[in-house]
């Protein structure tokens, strides 16, 4: 049974300590998607900026490719597991109505007897886990570990020309943990349910058992909705999140938004005036749009390539179905 845990008197702040990242074995570029569907690898990449994403195999479930990513980030953190108190999985694609992967994931990693939950916030779901996360650590102390993770595949109908191309698999996960000083700002989070039915489910799982033979649940999207949504509406709660965190943009040092399509990221950074030596982001052209794996997938990619320093401040902004979004600054691990 783990102890009960209070925050330390001399670190009343929080701050991300360490991240870690798995990518699935299988490379998929645009020629092979554009297979099933009307399309080229030109326009794929003209459209969005992929050109190629990973595909998980069938041994590379939720809960392995989470294992992987998680003890990079406890490992990165300088942690053991007996350390995390709290796992929080932020996916959408855990096919299983019950239990939580988070507690599959707390077991694999040999953090058992850790409090485990499952947030379901599309590809805004990650950056709600660092929001929680940093509550958590503030209201309790302790280390809380949180994954972001997706088999996109499998919910893919690979016949339908406005999704088939975008997405990918993979998991990240990141460690938040008391700091002397702060590093994690505050949140700015929300949601459009007005325009929840611009990314959903093509039907709801009981059809399957109304309707035997029924095509298998698959994603579905209005691209041109969404596209305008994020590209006028994000900048804005991109600069809402640096106020809140008295963060000015000559300050940040980088911006890890929601890898969703390299025109938004672009257009994101146009609206919001970003310097340029601000590092942006832009794992999604290797990696697809890994919905709530791709923040902390980014964060990785940025670290490990040097194209961001440990110590830096960045932007995080994840946003997507519902409508949903969240952002929140934090210092780089």
């Amino acid at each position: 049974m783990k102890a009960e845990f209070r925050p330390p008197a001399d670190a009343p702040y929080t701050r991300i300590l360490g991240v870690g990242a798995y990518r699935p074995r299988r490379v998929v570029d645009n020629a092979e998607v554009c297979r099933h569907i009307d399309s080229s690898d030109a326009w794929i990449r003209s459209r969005t900026g992929i050109v190629s994403r990973r595909w998980a195999g069938p041994d590379e479930t939720l809960g392995v490719m989470a294992e992987h990513a998680a003890n990079k980030a406890v490992a990165a953190a300088g942690l053991s597991p007996a350390d995390i108190t709290c796992v929080i999985a932020a996916t959408f694609t855990h096919l299983m109505q019950t239990p939580a992967i988070a507690t599959e994931i707390a077991h694999r990693i040999g953090a058992g007897g850790a409090p485990g939950f499952d947030i379901s916030a599309g590809c805004a779901g990650f950056v709600h886990g660092v929001v929680l996360a940093s509550d958590a650590v503030r209201a309790r102390g302790g280390n809380v570990l949180v994954v972001g993770v997706e088999r996109m595949s499998d919910i893919l109908d690979l016949t339908d020309r406005s999704t088939a191309f975008i997405f990918g698999d993979g998991a990240g996960a990141v460690v938040v943990g008391p700091s002397r000083t702060p590093g994690i700002g505050p949140a700015v989070w929300g949601a459009d349910g007005s325009q929840a039915d611009a990314i959903r489910q093509s039907v709801p799982w009981d059809t399957l058992k109304k309707e035997p033979g029924h095509p298998f649940p698959a994603l579905r999207q209005d691209g041109q909705r969404v596209f305008r949504w994020a590209v006028y509406e994000m900048a804005k709660v991109a600069g809402r999140a640096l106020e809140a965190a008295g963060v000015e943009l000559g300050e940040l040092d980088a911006f890890i938004p929601h890898q969703a399509n390299v025109r938004i990221i672009d257009s994101m950074t146009r609206s919001m005036g970003l310097p340029a030596g601000v590092t942006v982001a832009k794992d999604i052209v290797t990696s697809g749009n890994t919905s709530g794996a791709s923040i902390p997938l980014a964060m990785e990619a940025v670290l490990s390539s040097g194209a961001a320093v440990s110590g830096g401040t960045a932007l995080l902004l994840g946003y997507g179905a519902g409508l949903s979004y969240a952002a929140v600054t934090a210092v780089l691990p």
